[in-house]
């Protein structure tokens, strides 16, 4: 097991989980220590991609940890040093306009927060369908954010979403190594 403490907070993109749990997955197989962190939208709703009392249970199932799912069960992650990387997949638009805004009203916003504080660099893999209009200067902004970096991200469908980015999920393992060292990997946009 390595030493290596990853927070792993998802968001309400339902289309996104199951590869954001395969990612997640990936980082429990290579032994890292991983805490879930869930916003109460992921945590309490069930949609057409699946049911939270599912995704909830294989999570848990996974990183044999209790999810984060509250302002105050989140707060103490980066004063006690909880993890040593926060990364947010799926990352909605919501989510980001938050934290571009400075505005810490759930579970994840608290857990970005609290690890910036720190100087604990975060991870944002964005799912949205606003990423080329509303969000984008939220995105400009968080590019612009110290100890902040993204998963290389591109259009998903250019044609019939055009204002629409997801992060490239297959990227998040060496993004999550080049943010531990204060990098952004590149190329940013694919």
């Amino acid at each position: 097991m390595s030493d290596l403490k990853i927070g792993f907070a998802m968001c309400g993109s339902f289309c996104t989980f199951a590869p954001a749990i395969k990612q997640l997955e990936q980082l429990v197989e290579k032994g890292y220590q991983v805490q879930p962190i869930m916003s109460q939208t992921a945590y309490e709703t069930d949609t057409r991609f699946g049911k939270a009392e599912d995704f909830k249970q294989k999570i848990q199932d996974l990183c044999k940890k209790e999810i984060i799912h509250t302002i105050v069960g989140a707060e103490p992650i980066g004063p006690k040093k909880l993890v040593d990387l926060m990364i947010v997949c799926p990352c909605t638009g919501n989510t980001m306009a938050k934290m571009a805004n400075g505005i810490t009203d759930g579970a994840v916003t608290m857990a970005v927060k609290s690890s910036l504080r720190n100087g604990i660099p975060i991870l944002l893999a964005i799912a949205t369908n606003d990423a080329l209009s509303g969000s984008a200067q939220n995105i400009g902004k968080l590019m612009n954010t110290k100890n902040i970096y993204f998963v290389p991200m591109a259009q998903d469908d250019a044609w019939k979403k055009p204002t629409s980015v997801i992060a490239d999920f297959d990227q998040l393992l060496p993004a999550a190594m080049s943010a531990l060292k204060k990098e952004q990997l590149q190329p940013f946009l694919a």
